[in-house]
């Protein structure tokens, strides 16, 4: 995650940016919809934003191009849905873009792709399926915010080895190559993120119970662990 400016070819710049565009609308469209419903849950949704931010500005340098780090968007798209995380992570992105030398302009539409949207589809997801099948809230949060890690740090190596094929084992070699590589230090920072936002979630029930029962994932079950 985190491509960094100019690092990829233009073409795939520009693919990156196109696919992300609708979601984006998407996400805008849910947002001001949630806000308008709820209006008392923007307290939650600047923590949720935050929380992004911070995790997703600590880097650590994993290979040429590209760094490994948390991302810290399970926890909103949890609370708020995917689509609500698209903005969000949009504007994440460019402030550590133009603030932090973090990713790139170029690249923000690939960066955007795989932790804006990639990385929360899969955390609602794997939350939605957790809690169905009757896990634990601590347990289907750890598993939601680790994949959703996980799965963010996959689709950046399926962007890095499509815009960088090996020269002789094309697409699939390099793939194995970028992921190999992010693994070392993605597999333990994907587990520390599950933790600690098994800790923010928990923290969020003891004190803002009420908030998280407003909340449609949240409420089914209850907020009980």
């Amino acid at each position: 995650m985190h491509i960094m400016e100019g690092f990829l070819p233009p073409a795939h710049a520009l693919g990156w940016s196109a696919a992300s565009l609708p979601f984006v609308i998407w996400g805008l469209r849910s947002l001001q919809r949630s806000v308008q419903a709820q209006p008392e849950q923007r307290m939650l949704l600047g923590v949720s934003a935050a929380f992004a931010f911070l995790l997703s500005a600590l880097k650590l340098p994993s290979v040429t191009g590209s760094c490994s780090h948390p991302t810290g968007v399970g926890l909103g798209a949890m609370l708020f849905g995917p689509a609500a995380m698209v903005p969000i992570a949009l504007v994440v992105l460019l402030f550590q873009a133009l603030l932090l030398a973090h990713g790139g302009l170029t690249t923000l539409g690939a960066n955007l792709f795989s932790m804006g949207i990639v990385g929360p589809l899969v955390s609602y997801a794997v939350f939605r399926l957790a809690r169905g099948v009757g896990l634990g809230r601590s347990g289907a949060v750890f598993l939601a915010a680790c994949l959703g890690d996980l799965a963010t740090y996959l689709c950046t190596s399926v962007q890095l080895a499509w815009a960088f094929p090996d020269p002789v084992g094309g697409v699939a070699a390099s793939l194995l190559k970028f992921g190999g590589i992010f693994a070392l230090t993605q597999i333990p920072l994907a587990i520390s993120e599950g933790l600690l936002t098994v800790l923010v979630v928990n923290a969020m029930a003891r004190f803002n119970a009420a908030e998280l029962q407003g909340l449609s994932l949240f409420a089914r079950r209850g907020v009980q662990a």
